[in-house]
């Protein structure tokens, strides 16, 4: 009869220790990531809290008990995935905050691009007709050509 109360405690030990490596891998993961500024700090902050919530509940026992009678929930494991699904929810309400402002200012950079694009046009199209001129001033040295060209017919006129 004692030999269960040891193996339920023997298995209990293993699977704290499983628990506190994975939680301290998933806090190395997130640091490597920070290091290597593949993660925001801002974000990553929220990453490190919940490995350290991860590794605080796998060194202590009795703290998810603890935690399930103060959310008031009957069984421990029910009242972490609550908490997961809480945390879950707080972080897509986060990301659709953040996705809708980049969509924003997405689109205010794009109308200043194409802004930009239309001023550099327009001042290409001023340069290209002789030093920001206007198309209405091109017109003036073709009428000056064709007086050029009337000239000589009628010196050769009155040569003959």
């Amino acid at each position: 009869m004692t030999v269960l109360p040891l193996a339920a405690h023997a298995v209990g030990t293993k699977a704290q220790i499983v628990a506190v490596m994975v939680a301290a891998i998933f806090l190395g993961v997130v640091l490597e990531l920070v290091r290597r500024r593949r993660l925001v700090e801002r974000y990553a902050l929220l990453w490190m809290f919940a490995a350290a919530g991860m590794l605080v509940l796998a060194v202590w026992r009795d703290g998810l008990k603890t935690l399930a009678n103060l959310v008031g929930v009957a069984s421990p494991p029910n009242a972490l995935f609550l908490i997961g699904l809480g945390v879950a929810f707080v972080l897509l309400l986060h990301f659709s905050i953040a996705t809708s402002r980049l969509s924003e200012e997405t689109k205010v950079l794009a109308q200043e691009v194409a802004r930009l694009d239309e001023e550099l046009r327009s001042t290409g199209t001023a340069a290209a007709n002789g030093d920001g001129a206007s198309p209405a001033v091109e017109a003036q040295p073709s009428q000056e050509a064709s007086a050029d060209r009337e000239a000589p017919s009628r010196a050769s006129t009155s040569d003959q």
